[in-house]
Formats: structure tokens, C-alpha cells, sequence
């Protein structure tokens, strides 16, 4: 792989990508305008959020695995209940396989879907995780009672086997459904093609991949980049170099022509959120995992709208607030990119106030702590289907 694609899948790039569009919205030239003044308000929301979430401030990270536990049902336990009788590595790699094909249909429910579990409603990025939790347990992506994910099942999961599983009817409709399949079919394929990495054609495989590369400690930044360069087939081929899927990279013709690697901005959001997801199986493992400040922060419309919502960011053109909007329109790369560079800023207040180092206090804990809860609360305020700001159209891979 040559050094730009490499530079490329990383979280420097994001950081460092993102960044040169925020100083060309200071610049007056993307479609955006951010008003400085209000940053230590929208922190001050964050920070509320934060202590009312989490008033001794033990956070998790943002992760999937907070889904799981939505309604005050401790459904983690009871998986810890039926794994108590493997060793750690194999719970480890069974958790693997539900987190990865969770995160994987994740990407946006829309606001009119809803899970019904035992007669509680669940919507949103929590529907989804609790559907998709009822889903592994189910034993839909293994071929047979075990629950091991199996590439070839992954392989044939259809759309309309996503739509009974998650409850879909004409009155319950779910986005991107065929998406999701796609997804699914994808990941099969991907780890079926590379057995160095996944043994036996089993996505939790990966965390013994990881012990062979790196041994029981590395950076969060190794992980993703594991992530990236070994399941980044999976993502649509949107941007291809060197036969290189690129996953969730756009180009922005404020940075350089279309076929210049210099326009590209990265987000890997999707990725991140994967990474993230997957620290707490390799932590319970015994696996020692540093440096997740490196990270960045996530560019979706629950942070991004925070930033919308709360007068941070305002458009230039309050027009192209009624209009749909498509993942590689500049407008939504400028929202996604201020999105990363001011979770950061942020995260810098908060950590301030509350007395913490970034490592101590990493953005995963800022986002799960206060910025994504921050972001629903004022969607909630604003609009009763929670639904984001800017009007998204989405293939259900992105957001």
C-alpha cells in the first residue's frame, strides 16, 4: 500500500483533512459560518448533559454496546450468562461477531421505524442495537446453534430476511434496508477472501489477529487501522486508488481536483465507531489498549446536528435547509468536517472543566458522556421525529 492511501485510512488524516475545511469556513468559503461566541454554551450543554448522564462521570465509551443495554435491560449480562463457560478468547470472538454485524446495520433508522420488544418500543441507533442483538442471538448469521458468524451465512441474508427481523410493514418502514443486506453480503465476502485474517471465515476472529501482530498491547489507532485496511472492502467503491476501496472518503473541490489526492477528505466514521465498539471485548480479554485520544470524534448527524441545532454553525443559505442532501455534496463534507474539528474543541472545554487529561478523558467518553446524548436532546426539542437538521439522502452505509 503506497504511503497516501496509508496516510489516507487513518485518524490523523481525518483530523488533519477535516481541519483544512474548518479554516475555509473561517475563511468564508464553504457553505457554512461558525460563530465562535457560542462554543463555551454549546459546551456548557455538553457538560450538563454529561453530568446528568453520568454524575460520578465513570463513562464507557461511545460504543455499540451502550445500545444494548436501552430500556434499563441489561442484555449484555445476560450474553456473559450463556459465555460463562468458554475461555476468555472465545467470548471474546463471539462478542466480536455481534458487535461487527451490529455496527454494520447501524447506519440510520429514519424517524418512522421502531422495534417492539416484549411490548416497549425502541427507535433510533437503540432499535437498531437491540434488533440486531435479538437478530445474532437468534443465531441468523451462524450455520448452525453455535452463534459463530459465518461468512458464507453473511453472504445470503437478503433484505426481506433484515426486514422481518427488524419488524418492517409498510407502517414500520426502515431505510437502506437493501443497503444493510449489502453490508452484510460484503463483510462475507471480505473475510471469507482474506483467511490470514479471519480464521475459518469468522469476523471475531480478528481479535487473534491482533494478539499475532501486536501481542496483548497496542494503540486504538492499530486496531482502526485493522479495521480499515481489513474489512474496508465492505464499504460501496465509492473512491478506488490502486485497487484500494477507500470506504467513507469524499473529495471536496475546495482541496483539488477530483483525481487529486489532495481533495480527499476522510471521515471513516463507520470505521471509528467500529473501533470503538470493539476495545471492550479485547479490554475484557486481557488486552491492554492505549491511546484512544488519537481517535477522533464522529462525523454523524446526532454530533453534527449539536452543532446545527445549538446556532454553533449556521448555513450561508438557510434555503438548502429544505432540500435533501446526498453524502458527497459539499455541503454535507463541510457539515461532517466541521462535525470532527469542533468535537475536538469541545472536548478540550469539557476536559478543562472536569479536570481530566485526553487520556483520561478520551473523545470516545466525550461523545458517550455528552455530545451525541446532547445532540438527541436538542434534535428532540426541535423536531418530534428526532430527525437531523439538514435533510439527509442516504443509502443506509453512511450515517
Amino acid at each position: 500500500m503506497n504511503k497516501d492511501i496509508d496516510y489516507i485510512l487513518s485518524a490523523q488524516a481525518v483530523r488533519e483533512r477535516t481541519a483544512k475545511l474548518f479554516d475555509l469556513t473561517l475563511a468564508g468559503k464553504t457553505n457554512f459560518e461558525y460563530h465562535e461566541s457560542k462554543l463555551k454554551d454549546v459546551s456548557n450543554i455538553v457538560l450538563e448533559v454529561i453530568r446528568e448522564n453520568y454524575p460520578d462521570l465513570k463513562i464507557p465509551f461511545h460504543s455499540r454496546w451502550g445500545h444494548f443495554q436501552v430500556g434499563d435491560i441489561d442484555r449484555n449480562s445476560k450474553l456473559n450468562k450463556e459465555l460463562a463457560s468458554l475461555d476468555k478468547m472465545e467470548i471474546a470472538r463471539t462478542k466480536l461477531d455481534l458487535v461487527i454485524t451490529s455496527v454494520l446495520l447501524d447506519a440510520g433508522a429514519g424517524p418512522n421505524w421502531s422495534f417492539d420488544e416484549e411490548g416497549r418500543s425502541f427507535n433510533r441507533s437503540e432499535g437498531l442495537g437491540v434488533a440486531s442483538w435479538h437478530m445474532f442471538m437468534d443465531g441468523a448469521f451462524s450455520e448452525d446453534s453455535s452463534r459463530k458468524v459465518d461468512s458464507s451465512k453473511l453472504m445470503t441474508i437478503s433484505g426481506k430476511e433484515i426486514e422481518k427481523a427488524f419488524q418492517v410493514t409498510s407502517s414500520n418502514p426502515l431505510v437502506g434496508v437493501e443497503g444493510r443486506a449489502g453490508l452484510l453480503a460484503s463483510l462475507g465476502k471480505c473475510i471469507q477472501s482474506k483467511p490470514e485474517v479471519f480464521v475459518n471465515g469468522r469476523p471475531g476472529n480478528i481479535v487473534d489477529y491482533m494478539e499475532s501482530k501486536h501481542g496483548k498491547e497496542f494503540a486504538a489507532t492499530d486496531l482502526l487501522k485493522a479495521v480499515l485496511t481489513h474489512f474496508g472492502d465492505i464499504w460501496p467503491s465509492r473512491i478506488n486508488v490502486d485497487g484500494v476501496s477507500l470506504g467513507d472518503v469524499w473529495s471536496h473541490p475546495a482541496l483539488g481536483e477530483k483525481d487529486d489526492l489532495n481533495s480527499l477528505v476522510p471521515f471513516h466514521k463507520l470505521s471509528q465507531w467500529l473501533t470503538y465498539s470493539l476495545i471492550e471485548p479485547f479490554v475484557e480479554a486481557g488486552f491492554t489498549v492505549y491511546s484512544v485520544n488519537k481517535m477522533t470524534g464522529l462525523a454523524e448527524y446526532r454530533n453534527g446536528g449539536l452543532l446545527i441545532d445549538s446556532g454553533l454553525i449556521t448555513l450561508r443559505d438557510p434555503k438548502m435547509m429544505e432540500v435533501a442532501h446526498k453524502p458527497d455534496s459539499e455541503i454535507i463534507i463541510e457539515w461532517r468536517a466541521l462535525t470532527v474539528s469542533l468535537l475536538d474543541k469541545i472536548a478540550d472545554i469539557v476536559r478543562k472543566e472536569l479536570n481530566f487529561t485526553e487520556d483520561e478523558f478520551p473523545l470516545a467518553k466525550v461523545l458517550e458522556g455528552g455530545t451525541w446524548w446532547a445532540g438527541r436532546k436538542l434534535a428532540k426539542e426541535k423536531r418530534v421525529d428526532l430527525s437531523p437538521p439538514l435533510k439527509l439522502d442516504s443509502d443506509g452505509t453512511v450515517f
